[in-house]
């Protein structure tokens, strides 16, 4: 599988962006997917997950209530809706995929597939 973030970009504090990524391949459905972000001079970190059809997602608890992961598996792309964006969300954003819930959900072990990375800044 391979995948291609897109959608990032400047905004303001308060704004909203929403990010993509796009899958190769006929078997995304087969794919739990997630998103993570890496701030300068920090540590990777788990931002949301969804389920192979879309019926269930995780949050970390920093972006609770204000992002938002879905996906289509007809277009396969899945997407993250970031609202209410605040200065400290500013972080390289990237898609991952892996057909095991262990690697999204409950991470124990490392996503097979990643994204690029998509930049989002936020200015206060």
């Amino acid at each position: 599988v391979q995948l291609q973030a897109s959608g990032g970009g400047l905004v303001q504090a308060g704004g909203s962006l929403r990010l993509s990524c796009a899958a190769s391949g006929r078997t995304f459905s087969s794919y739990y997917m997630g998103w993570f972000r890496q701030a300068p001079g920090k540590e990777r970190e788990f931002v949301a997950g969804i389920s192979w059809s879309g019926g269930s997602t995780l949050y970390a608890d920093s972006v609770k209530g204000r992002f938002t992961i879905s996906r289509d598996n007809a277009k396969n792309t899945v997407y993250l809706q970031l609202n209410s964006l605040k200065p400290e969300d500013t972080a390289v954003y990237y898609c991952a995929a892996d057909k095991s819930p262990a690697a999204i959900v409950v991470r124990t072990t490392v996503p097979e597939y990643w994204g690029q990375g998509t930049l989002v800044t936020v200015s206060s």
